[in-house]
């Protein structure tokens, strides 16, 4: 087996690349059917950039998996590596920090993007992150950053262009009903894994409803059930839906940063709105 640390950033280990290819791509055809568009968009090979999208779906697996195909078999991750900027605190456990490692992931800090690119390995960016994924099913085609600019900083002070990429579909697969910051303190639960906020999805209600009514000591169901919508199980993918990419043009660091303005508000504005037209576009076609 090789491994990932010594391939680097953005480079799956041989062994995820054949399991990726010959057992994931059937699976996530059949349930999620991913089309990308707009590939001719991306940077030449060897090119820095970030790739920036919309989040959705609780722990969006059905949208990371289907992205992780497409580009896989669409765009060639061999030979243009990506890596996905991670939540740091998955790589303080060994077992997930292995599976990043594995799959090319890297932590979402600033010295580690600028590693990546330094090293001309472009990034995959969510900014949205929990906050943008664990907003309600009715606010789907909403694209909400929540104000974060550490990808532009990142992207300014590298010099690398941004290109934006809308996502629907995937908001259906992992319904979401509700999130809220309160809710994260009081389980306890996600702020020990270092979330801010946290969010009741349909999947964690007809779980928690089956908990309730199940036999057994009253505690026991009720300490269950709380376990139960406290743990990302509850964010997991339950419904089957077709997922679709779009990839725009390339925003270059001259467009973006050319006022000066050291609080990023042009800039942010521009990537969030190029987002969003993308991800209108998608939702105006049948």
């Amino acid at each position: 087996m090789v491994d990932a640390e010594r391939l680097g950033p953005g480079r799956p280990s041989r062994w995820l690349e054949r399991f990726v290819r010959e057992r994931l791509r059937p699976a996530v055809e059949l349930l999620y059917r991913p089309c990308l568009e707009g590939a001719e968009h991306l940077p030449p090979a060897g090119t820095p950039f970030l790739l920036v999208a919309n989040h959705s779906a609780g722990m969006a697996v059905a949208e990371c998996l289907s992205f992780a195909v497409l580009y896989a078999t669409e765009v060639g991750a061999a030979d243009r590596p990506l890596a996905g900027f991670t939540h740091e605190i998955g790589f303080r456990f060994p077992p997930l920090a292995w599976l990043w490692r594995e799959v090319g992931a890297i932590p979402s800090t600033y010295e580690a993007a600028a590693a990546a690119l330094a090293a001309r390995v472009p990034i995959l960016v969510f900014p949205g992150g929990d906050h943008e994924s664990l907003r309600p099913l009715w606010q789907a085609s909403r694209v909400d950053f929540a104000g974060r600019r550490g990808f532009l900083r990142i992207a300014r002070e590298a010099g690398v262009p941004i290109v934006p990429m809308g996502i629907v579909g995937s908001h259906v697969t992992a319904p979401m009903l509700f999130r809220s910051r309160a809710l994260a303190r009081w389980l306890v639960i996600p702020r020990l894994m270092g979330l801010n906020r946290w969010g009741v999805s349909l999947l964690g209600v007809l779980g928690a409803v089956g908990l309730a009514r199940a036999r057994g000591p009253r505690w026991l169901r009720l300490g269950l059930g709380w376990v139960w919508v406290a743990t990302p199980l509850c964010l997991l993918p339950i419904f089957p839906s077709k997922i679709r990419f779009r990839i725009g043009s390339p925003l270059s660091p001259e467009v973006l940063f050319r006022d000066g303005d050291p609080e990023l508000d042009g800039a942010y504005a521009l990537v969030e709105g190029a987002v969003q037209d993308l991800v209108d576009a998608l939702r105006r076609r049948p």
